[in-house]
């Protein structure tokens, strides 16, 4: 009877899991606000009202030139869009922000005002990972709300397994590692044998601003401001903690798992 219940119950609520990526993205909690742009061309010659409030110095502007924003040392509290006189920093409600190079996380410098998103892996490495990714999530020190999201993935509205991607309890039978954290210096070691457990050829994704650049911790002598520090990153995905929408987006991106419509 017990049994006959449940699958009742079960027929009745139906699939539970999102339709995304074959239908449109949930939409991101008001309070989230997405990723962020720079408009240079509102910066007015002189002002620097954006820089002091950020907590982790993700925006510097020297004189006579726009504003330089990191958003791989970026929390996304928002400090800077509401001290911005000129409304040059917006939130954009975009969920997107995974990258291959650091690079493309610093806006205004060379002119960039977007992010460039991710590309994806080479076609031997897709031949490898397109269909079976297992990773080795490490936590580096971080506060476990990296951690927290990356776990939601794994439930019944998000089925990361859909994609044949699954989270392995050993790095020997890992494509990769997903990093979040700081790195301590604590987990140093730790990391590197886990990294070296890997067989190759294997990937690295960093996830949270922790594992990006430091994150709140930038500079403390008793961390190594992120992950590349230590191994080489093939992905970025930045945020405080990033929405799973993000790390979603950004590991579909990697395995080119997205149609084209949303690929830039």
């Amino acid at each position: 009877m017990f049994i006959h219940d449940t699958l009742l119950h079960r027929l009745k609520r139906g699939c539970e899991t999102m339709a995304y990526p074959k239908g449109p993205a949930p939409a991101l909690p008001e309070r989230h606000g997405g990723t962020l742009q720079v408009d240079a061309a509102k910066c007015p010659d002189g002002c620097s009202a954006c820089v002091s409030p950020c907590p982790t110095q993700a925006i510097t502007r020297d004189l006579g030139n726009p504003v330089i924003l990191d958003l791989g040392r970026c929390v996304f509290c928002a400090a800077c869009v509401e001290a911005c006189p000129e409304q040059a920093i917006t939130q954009t409600g975009d969920h997107r922000m995974a990258v291959r190079r650091r690079d493309d996380l610093v806006l205004g410098e060379a002119g960039l005002e977007q992010i460039r998103l991710a590309t994806a892996l080479d076609a031997k490495l897709r031949r490898l990972f397109g269909r079976s990714l297992r990773l080795r999530q490490v936590s580096a020190g971080g506060c476990n709300a990296c951690e927290a999201d990356t776990n939601v993935l794994g439930t019944i509205g998000w089925d990361l397994s859909r994609f044949g991607i699954q989270f392995v309890a050993s790095p020997r039978h890992a494509d990769g590692l997903l990093i979040t954290g700081p790195v301590t210096k604590g987990m140093e070691l730790a990391l590197q044998k886990t990294y070296d457990a890997v067989p190759g050829p294997k990937i690295v994704i960093a996830v949270g601003a922790c594992a990006i650049s430091g994150g709140p911790f930038v500079g403390h002598p008793q961390v190594h401001n992120g992950a590349a520090a230590l191994v080489p990153v093939d992905l970025y995905i930045p945020g405080c903690p990033p929405h799973p929408l993000t790390i979603l987006d950004g590991l579909l991106r990697l395995l080119k798992r997205l149609g084209n419509e949303d690929r830039q």
